[in-house]
């Protein structure tokens, strides 16, 4: 897929819907509120409001280098 949602083929490329792995809220396109984790080298992804709530939690992971 190109960086315009199209494959090589020139035809448009349907991207998988993005879930909450935390609560199940189903996100419209790519919200750039949201936070993507990769976790045992899969990806998840957490929507605005459960990002917000557990923020600590999530910035207590990671490596003194990031901060």
């Amino acid at each position: 897929m190109t960086r315009d949602g199209t494959d090589r083929d020139g035809e448009s490329a349907e991207r998988p819907a993005l879930v909450c792995a935390r609560c199940g809220t189903l996100a419209e396109g790519r919200p750039p509120t949201w936070t993507c984790s990769v976790e045992n080298g899969a990806r998840r992804y957490f929507c605005d409001a459960c990002s917000r709530e557990n923020l600590r939690s999530i910035e207590g992971r990671l490596d003194s280098a990031w901060w």
